[in-house]
């Protein structure tokens, strides 16, 4: 097994290929083979979510330095004194107000207090695309130890007792669903990974699936022994290529190894997996419209109960957990529940992984414990709101998620501390904004979104999003009423109560969230005839509101 001392990540997005990053990374190449370093670096490529103004990124392990933008002609010094003399070449950094995949930078102590990487511990740390990696860091070690000195039934009590609850949003308890799934005797059974990540801003599952795809292998692999089941599928967005490639070589790598297939560590146990590429519609990222896609039917949801626990994919008992779900299996398996729970708070334990965008002064990627607040979030990792303006509202979970106000900033970020303040934590997706943003034209650009991907299937998903958001763009260009917010409120109620899925659901959120916090500056828009923050066409009008 070969043993490095250097790795050397180049980003690969599109933003750092129209910079040369293909070129950086071939003279690096180049540059390391003719020095002699080949057997002892290693270079490879990164998805990256840093500023502009950065591309291409460079980071080099283990000391975590980050290079940036970095020129073809730059790789010559850098190869020269990094990684032959062991220099830092800080005249190549990146500078520090340019820092934006922020998980990356946790070893640079006292700019990231309380990040802790539990899910994305290896990401950006080892190769992705070689499982020798993932092996030396730790990897497979969980599926051994539940394979070969746990029972199915122990491997069940370890995830409920870790009280892991799911990452896709609705935070149910992970152990539990399992458990349905384990009670039933008929057979087969099946385990989903949940990889359909389609709204606006959510892009954490790409991540974790980019830079460490066996952990969610291994957690698959883990489920399917303690429910007793033998076939699995990552339904993954079509868009998501760099990493469904990630995900069959690595699938093709465990099998080699024989991590899946039959008689997994000797034990008689056997799994496989397979990929099935989804081909865009918002609606599969639900349970049961995605069964009915890996079915091979039209991906609509199915009305529920019956539940997937009982019905799901063939109408067999189906496990469906999300990709930030799954790779928090190995760790809790590998260390134990309680090791699990020093993270996070009593009813909500572990990490989260959260994508920061909007208008802070630095967008990325972080891993921090549930409990954190939204005012640390944006002042430690964000470094504040750009350009010093206030802060007046976040959206948690994409477009579906709940929009929450200042007051609410302090609120610990846990499933129930959200529950109580009758919003909810959604997805991880935290879309920041400042003073300048418009209630009434996010909202509709929200709505908008939504009658566009709504599946068609129920009609108060179907007529409904399609009429909240005519009403909010009348309120938008000057032509809207009063009557007009009470035709707002009966459709919230129509699309929460008789929606058939709970996407449907969710298009609701964010208006009835508008107007319950932002109701003074909707109505402005209507009594005053201005958009109080000069936003909405209506805005040509002269500005009167304090």
């Amino acid at each position: 097994m070969k043993v490095i001392r250097s790795m050397v990540l180049v980003a690969s997005d599109p933003g750092s290929a129209d910079r040369d990053a293909q070129e950086v990374y071939r003279r690096l190449q180049e540059e390391i083979r003719s020095l002699g370093l080949v057997e002892e670096v290693v270079v490879t490529t990164m998805g990256c979510v840093t500023r502009q103004e950065a591309h291409p990124l460079v980071i080099i392990y283990p000391e975590a330095v980050a290079y940036g933008p970095v020129k073809p002609d730059d790789v010559p010094l850098l190869v020269e004194r990094h990684l032959r003399e062991g220099q830092i070449v800080t005249d190549r950094l990146v500078p520090k107000e340019l820092f934006g995949p922020i998980s990356w930078l946790s070893a640079r102590r006292g700019t990231l207090p309380a990040e802790q990487r539990v899910v994305l511990r290896r990401a950006g740390v080892i190769d992705p695309e070689d499982i020798e990696d993932y092996i030396i860091y730790g990897g497979y070690e969980a599926l051994g130890k539940a394979l070969t000195q746990m029972t199915p039934d122990e491997v069940v009590g370890e995830i409920s007792n870790a009280g892991l609850r799911g990452r896709g949003g609705a935070g149910f308890p992970t152990g539990l669903k399992w458990r349905f799934v384990a009670r039933e005797n008929r057979t087969p059974k099946y385990v989903i990974c949940n990889a359909d990540e389609s709204e606006p801003g959510t892009f954490k599952d790409r991540l974790i699936l980019e830079g460490d795809p066996h952990s969610v292998i291994e957690a698959m692999v883990i489920t399917g022994y303690a429910v007793g089941a033998s076939e699995g599928y990552i339904y993954v967005r079509g868009e998501y290529q760099l990493a469904q490639a990630r995900l069959r070589k690595a699938i093709a790598q465990a099998r080699e190894m024989g991590f899946l297939g039959e008689n997994i560590f000797g034990s008689g146990f056997d799994f496989d997996i397979h990929i099935h590429s989804g081909a865009g519609a918002y609606i599969c990222g639900e349970e049961t419209a995605l069964i009915e896609s890996i079915e091979g039917k039209r991906g609509e949801p199915r009305a529920r109960p019956p539940y997937p626990t009982t019905h799901g994919l063939w109408g067999q008992p189906t496990v469906v957990n999300n990709v930030e779900t799954l790779a928090n299996v190995p760790p809790i398996i590998q260390n134990g529940a309680d090791w699990y729970r020093q993270f996070g708070t009593p009813h909500s334990p572990g990490t989260k992984v959260y994508t920061i965008l909007g208008n802070v002064n630095v967008t990325g990627l972080i891993e921090v414990p549930m409990g954190i607040t939204l005012r640390e979030v944006i002042a430690i990792y964000g470094k504040g709101i750009r350009n010093g303006a206030t802060f007046k509202l976040a959206q948690t979970g994409g477009s579906s998620g709940s929009i929450i106000p200042a007051s609410l900033q302090d609120t610990p970020m846990d499933f129930d501390s959200y529950a109580r303040a009758e919003v909810s934590l959604g997805s991880g997706a935290l879309l920041i904004c400042d003073e300048n943003t418009c209630a009434v034209d996010l909202t509709r650009v929200l709505l908008n979104f939504f009658r566009k991907e709504s599946c068609g299937k129920c009609t108060p998903c179907r007529v409904g999003t399609e009429r909240a958001y005519r009403i909010l763009t009348d309120i938008a260009e000057g032509r809207g009423t009063l009557s007009g917010i009470e035709e707002l409120e009966m459709l919230i109620g129509g699309l929460r109560q008789l929606s058939n899925c709970g996407l449907g659901q969710a298009a609701a959120v964010p208006v009835r969230d508008i107007l319950r916090h932002f109701r003074a500056e909707v109505e402005a828009h209507i009594k005053l005839g201005v958009c109080p923050v000069g936003v909405c066409p209506m805005s040509e009008r002269q500005l009167v509101v304090a």
